[in-house]
């Protein structure tokens, strides 16, 4: 099986490190022997470019990993807590080269852990977890997919609810809708009726007026408007309590 790229990374970034380290060693003690550094400070500036690079190539790769699930979230703390102690050794470093933070000897010792590697950590010097321990490489695969599974499902679970309320909203919004059209015919056929009540208030006035100033009554014909306009009004308030009935179903 080809080798994680995130760990040959990180074996040759803390190369880069352990090296950095041994260089600002041999420019401090070219410096109490009076000899020039003007060479040794060019490779050990570039050399701390090439660190940084390096550490912002493990943070790209490592969430890479994590954002696709290419590894667990265990997994993936545990490479953080790697990728920190990196970040610190080159803020080390960098005081170191500008002669404000810890002797390089100790930056030095610090690097130097134990491995096959001189000078290079071993990433696999960690407590394994309970979880994980005793199993095999592809028993460890299994639960990892196990733990995907479960989190897709998860993931399917929330988005059927969510599709749901949805298609909920929409459904109270076609019934909001329909709604206002019937509140808007009910006012359209109450505007209307009020026009006729008042048109034929208008036609009784005037035959009143007519009747008056002529000295005779007319009882059949006003009987006849009333009676006319009572029906109106009857029809149309009748009509309006079946809208409302409408509205309130």
């Amino acid at each position: 099986m080809a080798p994680d790229p995130w760990f040959s990374t990180y074996d040759s970034t803390c190369q880069i490190a352990q090296e950095i380290a041994e260089k600002i060693q041999q420019r401090n003690q070219y410096e109490r022997n009076g000899e020039n550094t003007t060479k040794l400070t060019v490779t050990i500036r570039a050399l701390l470019q090439n660190l940084k690079e390096k550490i912002a190539l493990l943070k790209d790769l490592l969430l890479r990993a994590v954002s696709t699930r290419q590894i667990t979230q265990l997994e993936g703390d545990r490479r953080q807590n790697l990728l920190d102690d990196l970040v610190t050794r080159e803020r080390l470093l960098l005081a170191s080269f500008k002669n404000e933070g810890a002797e390089p000897d100790l930056i030095r010792s610090s690097l130097m852990t134990g491995g096959a590697k001189r000078g290079v950590p071993n990433p696999w010097l960690f407590e394994e977890p309970e979880e994980t321990r005793g199993l095999g490489f592809d028993e460890i695969r299994q639960q990892q997919q196990k733990i995907i599974q479960e989190q897709d499902a998860g993931l399917d679970a929330l988005s059927s609810i969510i599709s749901r309320q949805k298609q909920m909203g929409q459904e109270i919004g076609n019934e909001l809708d329909e709604q206002n059209e019937i509140i808007d015919d009910l006012a359209n056929l109450v505007e209307n009726t009020d026009e006729k009540l008042r048109t034929e208030t208008r036609r009784v006035n005037m035959v009143d007026r007519k009747s008056t100033s002529c000295g005779s009554k007319l009882p059949s014909s006003l009987q006849m408007l009333s009676e006319a306009r009572q029906e109106t009004f009857m029809n149309e308030v009748g009509h309006c309590d079946y809208l409302q009935r409408q509205t309130r179903q």
